[in-house]
């Protein structure tokens, strides 16, 4: 608390921006009310509203006068325009931010200030917990919040860059208005550049362990209220994110930033902001690629050789495809993104240089993308080979709990004999191994073909019963090496096959579907079926089971 004028100011405002969010906005509150530090303003920014949002804030703020409400005049479509309203409102020494469908920890407020008095920091930044629907949670950039320490400037850590949340921290008001750091309004992507420019020029930025903000990760919003990272379908969205990145390089430039910080926001922009939308490339039109290309080809132009240096194979391939306007190609190269894997065909230069697909790239950027020499396809140890397994049809069998599987497997080395292959097809559900033998033959150069039926029942699973998700993968032995060496990759599942349901499975039901993200890979759920399997996943009753077996 603290006196101006005579005037009692509390500490700290908590600026809680919310738009047509009735429903969530008094969880929100509740964990601001909440907090170990009581000497808060709580200052809630109506975006203008169209359901019963006002009158919710209004009926909190009548029950706590620590609660203000702001509406704006109209709708803004963002977020960058009522936290600016916030900040403008604001009057105490600290700010913070708070999205209407998440809440903060209860010491959240009392940990950054505890740290900005330690420091005298510009800027404290705390841990995230991300909260999954299923209710499950994890740590946001845990690697970032293992250690506490004070950073003094951003060229002190440039991988800070890759941290652009503005909700986790708490900001020194006299800094955010020496600099007039506000959020930019038009644009998605806000967080990104304001983050940015707070790094930069925050003479000392705190980083503490405890987490400070819990983060609902809600992938099937309803479209009203779909978050940022669900629009990514829309060509608006792509062209935010590079507007954003743009102004971020024009900022570091103006600020005289080092070769190595612009260099760590160059391969931040490629492996994180651009492999978003490439990790999303399977499941778009041909023509939507074409203009995604369109859109991004010329941000890659003044970025650094070393940037590229750092990426993936998989990642570069994609690029270079892009490049070349080989579209369905790049397309067929980002299902392997996650899990590194292998194109179905490659061609060799007349220098011996080995090229991801099946023609020689034109340019001398594209040659660098898709140059998968290192690799060394042909003669690499077996365990490592990048065969490339998809799944051409699945075809359910209800009647026999069973589904059964058509799979290609291309050999881009070469290395497979052309003759029958022995193979198994691997599922663990709950730790523990299910295997179906399989034999691949010879359909061509470089690829296999094999059918495996599957029968979820006959999981070995435990008394406790599971729950979870699944994705089975397919071993190939190398049967000409000593000790039969084996080589395990994931199974690419058709992107759009309709999910359908098997039972039988001990007490489970079990649903067979497209992975729906990443590289698309075939998935099962299990899922408790009728009261005894219900009560086997009870937590107490699971822990008792579990006890018991150990026993």
């Amino acid at each position: 608390m603290t006196t101006a004028l005579g005037v009692t100011v509390p500490d700290v405002t908590v600026i809680v921006i919310v738009y047509d969010d009735a429903g969530r906005l008094p969880r929100a509150i509740a964990s601001v009310r909440a907090q170990t530090h009581r000497d808060i303003d709580i200052l809630v920014v109506d975006d203008h509203s169209a359901d019963t949002t006002p009158q919710i804030a209004a009926e909190l703020a009548a029950k706590d006068p620590r609660i203000r409400v702001v509406r704006l005049e109209r709708n803004s479509g963002g977020c960058s325009a009522p936290r600016n309203r916030g900040l403008a409102e604001a009057r105490t020494p600290f700010v913070m931010f708070l999205d209407s469908d998440d809440e903060l920890p209860p010491r959240a407020v009392e940990s950054m200030m505890a740290a900005h008095g330690e420091a005298y920091a510009d800027v404290v930044m705390g841990a995230v917990e991300r909260v999954r629907p299923d209710g499950g949670a994890s740590r946001w950039m845990p690697e970032l919040f293992r250690e506490r320490r004070t950073v003094r400037g951003l060229e002190d850590e440039p991988g800070l860059l890759f941290e652009p949340l503005s909700t986790n921290k708490l900001y020194r008001r006299e800094f955010l208005e020496r600099h007039g750091l506000r959020f930019p309004e038009g644009l998605h992507y806000e967080d990104q550049l304001f983050t940015a420019q707070v790094y930069t020029l925050a003479r000392a930025l705190t980083v503490i362990t405890e987490p400070v903000y819990r983060w609902y990760v809600d992938s099937a919003a309803r479209p009203g209220a779909a978050t940022i990272s669900n629009r990514r379908h829309l060509m608006a969205n792509v062209r935010d994110r590079v507007a954003i990145a743009r102004r971020i390089d024009a900022f570091l430039a103006e600020q005289g930033a080092s070769l190595a910080v612009r260099r760590e926001r160059d391969f931040k922009f490629l492996v994180h902001d651009l492999r978003l939308y490439a990790g999303d490339l399977p499941y778009r039109e041909t023509a939507w690629v074409a203009e995604f290309a369109a859109e991004v080809l010329p941000c890659l132009e003044p970025l650094s050789a070393a940037a590229f240096e750092r990426l993936g194979r998989v990642d570069r391939a994609v690029l270079g495809l892009l490049r070349e306007g080989r579209y369905e190609e790049a397309r067929q190269a980002a299902r392997g993104l996650a899990h590194g894997v292998g194109p179905r065909e490659t061609v060799t230069g007349a220098d011996g240089r080995v090229y991801w697909g099946g023609r020689l790239p034109g340019s001398a950027a594209a040659r660098a993308d898709l140059d998968l020499s290192e690799w060394d396809l042909r003669g690499c140890p077996f365990p490592d080979a990048r065969f490339r397994h998809e799944i051409t049809a699945v075809r359910p069998d209800r009647a026999g709990g069973a589904v059964e599987l058509a799979v290609r497997t291309y050999d881009p080395g070469l290395r497979l004999p052309l003759a029958p292959l022995a193979a198994r097809l691997h599922l663990a559900p709950a730790g523990r191994w299910s295997t179906v033998p399989l034999r691949m033959d010879p359909a061509g150069r470089g690829c296999f073909t094999g059918s495996v039926r599957l029968r979820p029942a006959d999981a070995a699973l435990p008394a406790h019963g599971f729950q979870g998700v699944r994705h089975p993968v397919l071993e190939l032995t190398d049967g000409r090496a000593p000790g039969r060496r084996s080589n395990t990759g994931v199974l690419l599942a058709p992107l759009d096959f309709a999910p359908f349901e098997l039972p039988g499975a001990r007490r489970h039901r079990v649903l067979v579907e497209p992975e729906g993200r990443g590289a698309g890979r075939l998935q099962l759920r299990w899922r408790p079926g009728g009261a005894v399997g219900r009560l086997l996943l009870h937590g107490p009753v699971r822990r008792a089971a579990r006890a018991l077996v150990r026993g």
